[in-house]
């Protein structure tokens, strides 16, 4: 797409709009260059070659770098092999059987020449310092399933504002929501499929784009509790939305029931998500929900989310390895304490670990739990966080000590969800997030 009114400076310039003799009532035709095993020129291996070279590097192009020096990334293209790097000077006639060109260096002299070059060879070239000398402009990009957006408008800033909101509303949904899109084949595909997407810790925004966009495209989408609520709420109407949440010791529905409806509204032909809280296959029996639709015979997609076990305690500025400090991390859930027989955890090996334990679905256990490490040689000093309802607007940290996690846990009414952090690494940042 194009304003009415060219750019002034190319994109490459992160200061606003400058402009150029020269470039007034030009107006740019977009056309997308197919450069696949094309000579393809950048004179210059700075920062401006290292945001650009990766989309040329896409396009399969024949790729010469001409530059005394580089950046550290844009070396370590060349020895991907990814590129060819000259390292040396611009020469005339280095454009000799070129397709495109970009100039990209610091001095004007050489950004000159190698413009005159590409005139005289007839070589589409852009240039990173002079809109006006150059004849191609670099529009802001950005991608989607396939779909690439262009935007050039007058300004570099509002070029760049206006393709990150296409490219956003493209990939979750909005846009594209808008309109009817029955003709969609990539739509029509997934009819009487299933999508395992895993929702993230609880905050929206933290569904991957993937997830977002197949919960967009759904005929009906079976919840969890622990999934974020406000996704729903952006549904069309005609989604049909189940909910399949289990509360500890309270109501839930059964798994096998889950996997029946599942099986059920894919075979009458509608895609299914069934939407998850956390990572599909961490403590979420995605794994049996993915062997039931198989053993039916239903395509299943698996869309990995971010799991609690990493992302809240992150959120409360827990890393869950430090350097120094610890190098390993273990996530055991606390469904099953200690102290029953079907547990399948061995508590004696995870005091012994040095590293840090983080404990999921262990609200209810955490004082059976803690004796049990501190018992098994666990410090009864060893720093604890819980984490109550992580990454949403509830949430809530509160510290303690394997000695004082019960009675800490009691006293402030955790309820679950919460994610426990035992180990050092609990008070790694105190200081840096210190009254944020």
């Amino acid at each position: 797409m194009t304003a009415p009114n060219p750019p002034s400076v190319p994109a490459d310039r992160p200061d606003g709009p400058h402009p150029h003799p020269g470039t007034e009532g030009r107006t740019p035709y977009l056309v997308g260059l197919l450069l696949a095993g094309r000579r393809v020129v950048v004179v210059g291996g700075g920062q401006v070659a290292q945001r650009r070279l990766p989309a040329l590097i896409a396009t399969g192009a024949d790729l010469h770098l001409i530059s005394p020096a580089t950046t550290p990334a844009v070396q370590a293209m060349a020895d991907a092999g990814e590129l060819t790097w000259h390292e040396r000077p611009y020469r005339d006639g280095d454009l000799a059987d070129t397709w495109y060109a970009l100039v990209a260096t610091d001095d004007p002299a050489v950004n000159t020449a190698v413009s005159a070059e590409a005139e005289r060879e007839r070589v589409f070239c852009a240039r990173s310092d002079d809109a006006a000398a150059a004849t191609a402009w670099t529009p802001a990009t950005g991608r989607d399933a396939g779909a690439t957006v262009a935007v050039l408008t007058g300004d570099p800033r509002h070029s760049a504002a206006l393709r990150d909101t296409i490219v956003d509303g493209l990939r979750d949904g909005s846009l594209a929501a808008r309109r009817h899109r029955a003709g969609d084949a990539s739509r029509e595909s997934r009819r009487g499929s299933v999508a395992l997407v895993g929702g993230g810790p609880g905050d929206p925004d933290l569904i991957t784009v993937r997830g977002r966009r197949l919960l967009a495209d759904a005929d009906v989408v079976v919840a969890d509790r622990l999934a974020p609520r406000e996704l729903l709420a952006e549904l069309p109407e005609h989604v049909e939305v189940i909910d399949a949440s289990k509360i500890p010791y309270g109501r839930f529905m059964a798994q096998e029931a889950i996997n029946r409806t599942l099986i059920e509204h894919a075979r009458a032909g509608k895609f299914v998500v069934r939407l998850k809280g956390g990572d599909p296959y961490v403590f979420g029996r995605g794994g049996e929900e993915l062997l039931a639709c198989a053993e039916a015979g239903l395509p299943v997609t698996v869309v990995p989310g971010i799991s609690s076990s990493i992302s809240v305690p992150a959120a409360v500025g827990v890393p869950v390895t430090h350097r120094g400090m610890t190098h390993e991390f273990t996530v055991i859930s606390g469904h099953v304490g200690p102290d029953d027989e079907r547990s399948l955890t061995n508590w004696e090996a995870a005091a012994r670990m040095s590293g840090t334990l983080v404990l999921l679905m262990a609200v209810d256990k955490i004082g059976a739990i803690a004796a049990k490490l501190v018992e098994c040689g666990r410090p009864a000093d060893t720093p604890v966080a819980v984490v109550q309802e992580g990454t949403t607007a509830a949430q809530r940290r509160v510290d303690a000590t394997l000695a004082t996690v019960a009675a800490t846990v009691e006293a402030e009414r955790i309820k679950p969800p919460a994610v426990i952090v035992v180990g050092d690494v609990v008070n790694v940042l105190a200081p840096a997030f210190a009254g944020s």
